[in-house]
């Protein structure tokens, strides 16, 4: 038994600093970023912000809304060719595949996408490691994202001995995942991404800060620990482009979708028949209010990203951790009148 006793921080346990700023409006910094990566010999270029691989949010519908924005949609692993269209743009959507490269397979020989994500809930397992580097070894050009991990240990293995591009950081952080519940694992999201970031720099790669996103600005915090891309799957659950029948409650009119976990007894009711004798439950399904169209929402997470840019006096995205400035606090939000907004 070993004790790390340092401190570990989440986004709610620090604010960004505010500082001379030589910007005076959102309008005169850039989102945008070009990055090439330590194995592809792709180049990828739009706003860092992805959309995560869960079947209520990676949608064919989400993805054909958000190209506009060039946001990446991560679709979910359940779709096969024949439901990917080929008006969607390949620089901005995923495709994703489990420990089941098949369906994969079929995606890469009818399509040829230019990005793939291999997602499983332990990206620590040897066997998960190998079958990144088989991937990589069938489609050596592609841009290739791994995950999930949550320490430095973590992203040097599915670097240097699974020869992924991005890998994906955070490990029980979600609004519907009860992994840490159920299995006492887990991480805090920004000291991972502090830790994880730091690695994968050093050997030319790079990290997704994967879920924990309570605030738009939380957003700017995960950036400026180091982040080049934040995955989401609250944020964007509950819109019209999102999966899921739109309910009415019969008491009290509003609308709502429902949004669950993929590890969660709806999901997988639906996609294994039940949950396993040797398995439990890593998920939990709520409601949520429904939010309309998508482009409301992606609009005021990137007017909150740039207004944060502005505070701190960061021209583009890539200068937010060179800076930031980090404060930790005890309270991050005054929510004395939480439940009297109108």
């Amino acid at each position: 038994m070993k004790l790390l006793d340092d401190v570990k921080l989440d986004y709610s346990d620090v604010l960004l600093l505010p500082k001379m700023s030589e910007y005076s409006s959102r309008s005169q910094v850039n989102l945008d970023r070009t990055l090439r990566f330590k194995y592809s010999t792709e180049t990828w270029s739009g706003v860092p912000i992805m959309v995560s691989n869960m079947d209520t949010t990676g949608t064919i519908e989400m993805a054909m809304a958000l190209q506009e924005k060039k946001v990446i949609t991560c679709l979910h692993k359940y779709y096969t060719y024949e439901d990917i269209p080929l008006t969607l743009n390949k620089d901005y959507y995923a495709v994703t595949s489990g420990m089941d490269i098949s369906n994969l397979c079929e995606i890469m020989d009818n399509i040829d996408p230019k990005i793939i994500c291999l997602d499983v809930a332990n990206g620590y397992m040897k066997k998960f490691i190998e079958l990144c580097a088989k991937v990589r070894e069938m489609f050596p050009s592609k841009i290739i994202i791994a995950g999930n991990v949550c320490t430095s240990e973590g992203v040097m293995d599915l670097v240097m001995n699974g020869k992924v591009d991005i890998v994906k950081v955070g490990i029980g952080n979600g609004s519907c995942c009860t992994t840490r519940k159920q299995t006492g694992i887990g991480y805090p999201q920004l000291s991972a991404v502090m830790e994880c970031s730091d690695t994968a720099h050093g050997i030319n790669a790079h990290i997704i800060s994967d879920g924990g996103m309570q605030v738009i600005g939380d957003f700017s915090k995960a950036y400026a620990g180091g982040a080049d891309f934040i995955m989401s799957g609250s944020m964007f659950a509950a819109h019209k482009e999102s999966k899921g029948e739109l309910i009415e409650d019969p008491v009290t009119k509003k609308k709502y979708k429902l949004f669950y976990g993929m590890s969660s007894t709806t999901a997988m009711d639906k996609y294994n028949g039940g949950v396993a004798k040797y398995k439990s439950s890593e998920g939990k399904t709520v409601k949520l209010n429904y939010r309309g169209p998508i482009d409301n929402t992606i609009s005021d997470i990137m007017g909150g990203i740039r207004s944060s840019m502005t505070y701190i006096g960061a021209k583009k995205v890539k200068d937010i951790p060179k800076c930031a400035t980090f404060i930790r606090v005890n309270r991050q939000l005054n929510q004395i009148y939480n439940h009297n907004e109108v």
